[in-house]
Protein backbone atom coordinates (compact mmCIF):
# COMPACT_ATOMS: atom_id res chain seq x y z
CA UNK A 1 0.00 0.00 0.00
CA UNK A 2 1.84 3.37 -0.75
CA UNK A 3 1.99 6.08 1.60
CA UNK A 4 -0.17 8.82 2.16
CA UNK A 5 1.17 12.35 1.57
CA UNK A 6 1.57 14.02 5.21
CA UNK A 7 -0.15 17.57 5.91
CA UNK A 8 2.83 20.01 7.11
CA UNK A 9 3.03 23.84 8.72
CA UNK A 10 5.41 26.57 8.70
CA UNK A 11 5.09 30.02 8.65
CA UNK A 12 6.11 31.49 5.43
CA UNK A 13 9.61 32.51 5.03
CA UNK A 14 8.66 35.96 2.95
CA UNK A 15 5.34 37.31 5.00
CA UNK A 16 5.18 34.67 8.11
CA UNK A 17 1.18 33.64 7.53
CA UNK A 18 0.97 30.20 8.71
CA UNK A 19 0.58 27.92 6.11
CA UNK A 20 -0.05 24.34 5.41
CA UNK A 21 1.79 22.00 2.91
CA UNK A 22 1.80 18.68 1.87
CA UNK A 23 5.49 16.58 2.36
CA UNK A 24 7.42 20.32 3.04
CA UNK A 25 6.32 21.31 -0.08
CA UNK A 26 4.61 24.74 0.35
CA UNK A 27 2.78 28.21 -1.75
CA UNK A 28 1.96 31.36 0.66
CA UNK A 29 -1.64 32.32 -0.96
CA UNK A 30 -0.85 35.54 1.13
CA UNK A 31 2.29 36.63 -0.70
CA UNK A 32 2.81 34.30 -3.71
CA UNK A 33 6.09 32.62 -1.94
CA UNK A 34 6.86 29.37 -3.01
CA UNK A 35 9.25 26.76 -1.65
CA UNK A 36 11.89 24.73 -4.04
CA UNK A 37 9.72 21.03 -4.81
CA UNK A 38 13.32 19.86 -4.13
CA UNK A 39 13.18 21.09 -0.41
CA UNK A 40 10.20 17.97 0.00
CA UNK A 41 10.93 15.35 2.95
CA UNK A 42 10.44 12.87 0.12
CA UNK A 43 11.00 12.27 -3.31
CA UNK A 44 7.52 13.07 -5.63
CA UNK A 45 5.51 10.10 -6.96
CA UNK A 46 6.92 9.11 -10.11
CA UNK A 47 4.26 8.86 -13.12
CA UNK A 48 1.79 6.10 -12.71
CA UNK A 49 0.47 6.36 -16.41
CA UNK A 50 -0.69 8.84 -19.20
CA UNK A 51 -3.64 10.97 -19.36
CA UNK A 52 -6.03 10.40 -21.56
CA UNK A 53 -6.32 12.43 -24.51
CA UNK A 54 -9.04 15.29 -24.46
CA UNK A 55 -11.44 14.73 -27.85
CA UNK A 56 -10.58 16.72 -30.61
CA UNK A 57 -13.27 19.52 -30.86
CA UNK A 58 -14.98 20.17 -33.90
CA UNK A 59 -14.33 22.55 -36.43
CA UNK A 60 -16.36 25.46 -36.85
CA UNK A 61 -17.35 26.52 -40.62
Amino acid sequence: MAEHPEITYIGCARCGTQIAGLDGRYACSGCGWVNEWTEGHRPLPAAGRRRPQAAPRPQQP
